[in-house]
């Protein structure tokens, strides 16, 4: 066993929305029945729009797993006068039109082989989750059988740099800082596997705890005061980081990671989740977050290099964070414009920054009055006027 496993029990800006250009039948979506198994009374029932027989019946296995009631829409029309009323909604890949003036879709479907155009459509549609079936079957079925417990009240903030050395890990570590000085109970996530370790910036790589290769085969539901308490600390807050070492990291699945995410959620106020620039962090990572942050210094091809990032970010609340030296004039307006984001903060470039950060004394740094006033205004925008 690990020095850091987890301990027993591991249980397991979108594009505008396209309008329905038909009427549909009206009939109402088909129950699906599920002989010879048991469902709750009062199921919360799962609405499928799909056109697939192929999805269909990967998605009506899944949902009678999770102990769900499944209805069918072949159509987004078919699917209007039910689609408020579902427990959760689930969209195929095949579909390509979603009713006007409703909810996003919680998840969106498909099937091995579609590739990149999953994420496209799933930021198009502003879909919340993407599963890719079968091999996302678990983490969907877990997902659903959760779906109408009482939403967890933690906040997830994405901090990702529009560029390199934008400074997103700086940022991420002084808002956890910042917010467990309120009182928060905060966890700070390393989602960058090729960062070398975010434990080295907090000098925090012997405290004992885990890391991620110790999570990597973790699946379902995971025990939030098990994890809270498996995991080391630092500056007054939990943290999660891949190791500070020099070995290739372990590739993590993306449902290990959902369950981890699931778990901090109802364990932890803020989660300040640290996430890389690569097209697998992204999508592993920035899809669980909430709300996300871009940092980027206030140079004109930085502004360049996080336009060309925002289309690969989740349909989430999302804004600007300009690093600047404090008496240096920029027009944040004109970033703003260009990277077509909000500015949500401005972040001091503090003196000593790359030395202490070398030194694993970032935590140093965050006391200062002008980085508090940065970290003030962010946890606002993160966290709905937190704490």
């Amino acid at each position: 066993m690990s020095s850091h496993q987890l301990p027993e029990p591991v249980t397991s800006q979108a594009p505008s929305r396209q309008p329905v250009s038909r009427a549909g039948p009206q009939a109402g979506p088909d129950p699906v029945p599920n002989p010879g198994s048991w469902l709750p009374e009062g199921a919360a029932e799962t609405l499928l729009v799909t056109g697939s027989e192929v999805l269909r019946g990967e998605v009506e296995r899944i949902v009678a797993a999770a102990g769900r009631q499944l209805s069918l829409a072949r159509d987004a029309a078919e699917a209007v006068p039910y689609w408020d009323s579902a427990g959760a909604v689930l969209v195929g890949s095949d579909v390509r039109e979603l009713p006007i003036r409703r909810r996003a879709p919680a998840v969106l479907v498909g099937l091995s082989g579609e590739g990149d155009r999953l994420w496209q459509l799933a930021a198009a549609m502003g879909a919340e989750r993407v599963a890719v079936l079968p091999e996302g079957g678990p983490w969907l079925a877990e997902y659903l059988s959760r779906s109408h417990a009482p939403e967890p009240g933690g906040h997830v903030l994405g901090v990702v740099g529009g560029c390199g050395g934008a400074g997103a890990t700086t940022a991420a570590i002084w808002l956890a800082q910042a917010a467990a000085g309120l009182g928060a109970r905060v966890l700070l996530i390393d989602g960058d596997p090729w960062g070398g370790g975010l434990e080295l910036a907090l000098a925090a790589e012997e405290e004992p705890g885990l890391r991620w290769p110790d999570l990597a085969e973790a699946s379902g539901s995971i025990d939030p005061d098990q994890l809270h308490e498996a995991l080391p600390e630092a500056g007054g807050f939990s943290f999660l980081s891949w190791p500070g070492n020099r070995e290739r990291p372990q590739a993590i699945d993306a449902a290990a990671v959902a369950g981890v995410l699931d778990a901090a959620r109802r364990c932890y106020e803020l989660v300040v989740l640290d996430i890389g620039r690569g097209r697998e962090a992204l999508r592993t990572f920035a899809w669980e977050c909430d709300r996300v942050v871009v940092v980027l210094p206030a140079q004109l091809r930085a502004a360049v290099a996080s336009a060309r990032l925002v289309p690969e970010l989740p349909p989430v609340e999302t804004a600007l964070v300009i690093r600047t030296k404090p008496g240096v004039a920029f027009d944040y307006q004109l970033i703003s414009q260009a990277v077509g984001l909000p500015v949500q903060g401005i972040m001091p470039e503090v003196r000593g920054t790359a030395a202490a950060t070398e030194l694993g004394r970032l935590l140093d740094a965050g006391g200062r009055r002008s980085v508090q006033r940065f970290t003030e205004g962010v946890l606002a925008f993160g966290t709905d006027g937190f704490p």
